[in-house]
């Protein structure tokens, strides 16, 4: 596959991110059906919190593939000693 790069590839996976977050994020937005009662309620918002914690988690790996795209834009490779399942995710998950 000729012409395919990590960092092209992380920067256009950027880009989905940014448009699934803002779609996730009007999905939130939107209220819940004054009509519902009782279980198909509480089914409902169950899926806005769902829904809320799937974005907080894409946001968390948006900045992680950031981080990494940096890492790749400064020595054209990912570092070894640079782990990116922590730190940031950590920080933010303990909010």
């Amino acid at each position: 596959m000729s012409g395919f790069t990590t960092i092209e590839a992380s920067r256009r996976l950027l880009e989905s991110m940014e448009i699934a977050i803002n779609n996730m994020i009007e999905e939130v937005k939107r209220p819940v059906d004054q009509d519902l009662s009782g279980s198909a309620r509480k089914a409902e918002l169950q899926s806005v919190k769902q829904t809320a914690i799937d974005c907080k988690d894409l946001i968390v790996q948006r900045q992680q593939l950031i981080e990494l795209i940096k890492s790749l834009e400064e020595s054209g490779e990912i570092g070894e000693q640079k782990d990116f399942s922590s730190g940031f995710a950590e920080k933010m998950s303990k909010r």
